[in-house]
């Protein structure tokens, strides 16, 4: 993953939740775009939880960025 790609989902208008996934399996949600800081190196990602509690990420290690469609059922 790339610090570009994280920074373009996190700038889509309207901001889209999003889910972040790792090789390992760990998932994270972002439901708001405060919520995750990219390092000024473009190599980790600091996503924090509503609790306050934080994960730092290694991009290189994220494999995949799930963003769900907009599209209702009709």
């Amino acid at each position: 993953m790339t610090s570009e790609q994280l920074k373009a989902t996190l700038r889509q208008q309207p901001f889209r939740p999003f889910t972040i996934r790792m090789v390992d399996g760990r998932s994270f949600e972002v439901s708001h775009p405060e919520w995750v800081f990219v390092s000024p190196s473009g190599r980790t990602a600091v996503v924090f939880e509503p609790d306050d509690s934080h994960s730092v990420l290694d991009l290189m290690l994220m494999s995949e960025l799930e963003v769900p469609s907009t599209r209702t059922a009709s």
